[in-house]
């Protein structure tokens, strides 16, 4: 076995040991936030981003965001973006950034008007900072990882490198989660998205990150795997994954992870030698197989009350009435405010305060789409548009990337359900435009 495969066993373990010492004491999760900070700052300007240190950081600090929120180690709720912005700027200072990145400027200055317009549409009770970085976080954080990202060249083993970055604290949570519910049965009475299985913590954000978790252990199983042991590890991992994210019964999560997995399964089927294509196939049907045993058993465990979740059905099996759990009605409400300020939308948080007065629904988006439309108007069009064909036009043109694909879906399902609440869709997101390379590129000297 390798050494670099040893010590990813190491630190598997150790994450899962994290995982359990929060459980029980989970104030020293205060002090895994700082080590975080500390310990990116001091490996990006110690290595001066010679090798994108900045990109393993960001990682992992997105991976561990909500271990971090939820056992309080989180010192202000946007702390994970905050990192992300972080360790990227310094990895610029270091490397700089594609000068062809302009367009993801554009992206952040449209931002702007809606900011300025906030400022005075507000009312007076609201607390402005706090509504706009609530709101604007996310964007913000999404931009200068894009701005980071957009075309910088990297080998393929350090894609993987980072794809081994975000599954450390991955393991850290589910095993956190283990110890918080063993025993499913006792805490599933209903369909409704449940919060003892998700660790005490909201079902959708957790449900986002499991649902990734899926698809980055299925990663390390199919192309970081190079022995039996590490595969029955990695493998077994995404059967964790996977259970754990359907009993949250927040679907939104394993319906993104399980898309992530048919769109990278399809680029390598595609991208296959003739001889290579029924060893994927094989793998295909694997898959399905797995899938059926992990629902059966997760279904068994909850007394069949996943089953009528996920056919939309309340405990005793009655149709509900809303396919979306009532996010329709919010949507409906931001696009009617994007139909009465067309051009710089009511201005950023402004839509949460038009809803209470008008319809007494006191709730922030779950749709980053109809919000950046409601919060930004046309502004906010042509950010979306920047946002959906940049990536599909880079890899339309270079399909080195595989993974590519798979990040560009997270992102744009998951703003669909969970706006962006973490920092895990702006920063995946920005992983599908990086230029990646099977080997390193070539250097030219004068």
């Amino acid at each position: 076995m390798k050494k670099e495969e040893v010590v990813y066993l190491y630190l598997l373990a150790l994450h899962a040991f994290l995982g359990f010492v929060f459980f029980l004491f989970p104030f020293l999760s205060k002090v895994y936030g700082i080590a975080i900070l500390v310990f990116g700052i001091y490996y990006i300007t110690q290595s001066k981003n010679k090798h994108n240190e900045a990109l393993l950081m960001a990682a992992y600090a997105v991976s561990a965001e909500i271990m971090l929120r939820m056992t309080g180690g989180a010192f202000v709720n946007e702390y994970g973006k905050y990192l992300v912005v972080l360790f990227l700027f310094l990895g610029m200072i270091f490397t700089g950034f594609s000068r062809n990145a302009l367009i993801y400027w554009l992206f952040l200055f449209f931002l702007v008007p809606s900011i300025v317009l906030s400022t005075i549409t507000l009312d007076i009770t609201t607390d402005v900072k706090k509504a706009i970085v609530f709101n604007i976080s996310g964007p913000v954080c999404l931009g200068i990882s894009a701005i980071y990202c957009f075309k910088r060249e990297l080998t393929f083993q350090r894609l993987l490198g980072i794809v081994t970055a975000f599954s450390l604290p991955l393991l850290c949570l589910v095993t956190y989660l283990y110890f918080y519910t063993p025993n499913i049965q006792d805490v599933v009475t209903g369909t409704q998205s449940n919060f003892e299985t998700s660790g005490g913590f909201g079902p959708n954000q957790v449900s986002t990150i499991l649902g990734f978790g899926i698809f980055i252990f299925f990663v390390q199983l199919m192309l970081n795997s190079s022995n039996g042991l590490l595969q029955m590890i990695n493998g077994g991992l995404v059967l964790v994954f996977a259970f754990r994210g359907l009993v949250t019964f927040s679907r939104g999560g394993v319906y993104t992870g399980v898309a992530m997995i048919l769109l990278l399964l399809a680029i390598l089927y595609f991208q296959a030698n003739f001889q290579t294509k029924p060893k994927i196939a094989g793998i295909i049907l694997l898959s399905f197989l797995a899938t059926l045993a992990v629902w059966s058993y997760s279904s068994i465990k909850t007394n069949g009350l996943l089953d009528k979740r996920y056919a939309n059905q309340d405990a005793k099996g009655r149709k509900k009435e809303s396919q979306l759990t009532g996010r329709e009605i919010l949507i409906e409400s931001e696009l009617k405010m994007f139909y009465e300020n067309p051009i710089l939308g009511v201005g950023v948080g402004k839509n949460k305060e038009l809803r209470a007065s008008q319809s007494g629904i006191q709730a922030a988006s779950h749709n980053e789409i109809s919000r950046m439309l409601a919060e930004h108007g046309a502004l906010g069009v042509i950010g979306l548009l920047i946002l959906l064909l940049t990536p599909l036009y880079l890899f339309a043109v270079d399909r080195q990337n595989i993974l590519a694909l798979s990040f560009f879906i997270f992102w744009l399902l998951t703003i669909n359900h969970a706006a962006m609440r973490l920092s895990a869709p702006a920063f995946i997101y920005a992983l599908s435009l990086l230029k990646v390379y099977r080997e390193a590129p070539a250097v030219h000297r004068k």
